[in-house]
């Protein structure tokens, strides 16, 4: 179940991340109650995570590294954002932390 909420809370954050573009410096209602609604979401779900007893620096590290990955994905394939190799680079290594977090929990 921990799991289950922690995907949440990443779904929630992305979610409210990607409708900051759209929200235009909160100048349209709609995609500005997404973004407000959506960080609200994903910081409840990620308390609900940490009080099932996975470590703050594990949750905390997989809900960032799967977000800021899943966010610069996005935004290159939805905006039109464009990665360096670099960049790509830079998100294999993210993943790759994240990987080393959850192998190396004792939760």
């Amino acid at each position: 179940m921990v799991w289950v909420l922690l995907a949440g809370a990443i779904g929630a954050e992305l979610s409210a991340t990607l409708a900051l573009r759209w929200a235009e410096g909160f100048s349209r209602l709609w995609p500005s109650v997404l973004v407000v609604a959506g960080y609200a979401l994903a910081f409840y779900l990620l308390s609900q995570v940490l009080t099932r007893g996975v470590p703050l620096g594990v949750a905390y590290g997989i809900w960032s590294g799967v977000g800021v990955t899943l966010v610069a994905v996005l935004g290159s394939a939805l905006f039109g954002d464009r990665l360096s190799w670099a960049q790509i680079g830079g998100i294999a290594l993210v993943a790759a932390g994240v990987v080393a977090l959850e192998l190396g929990g004792s939760h």
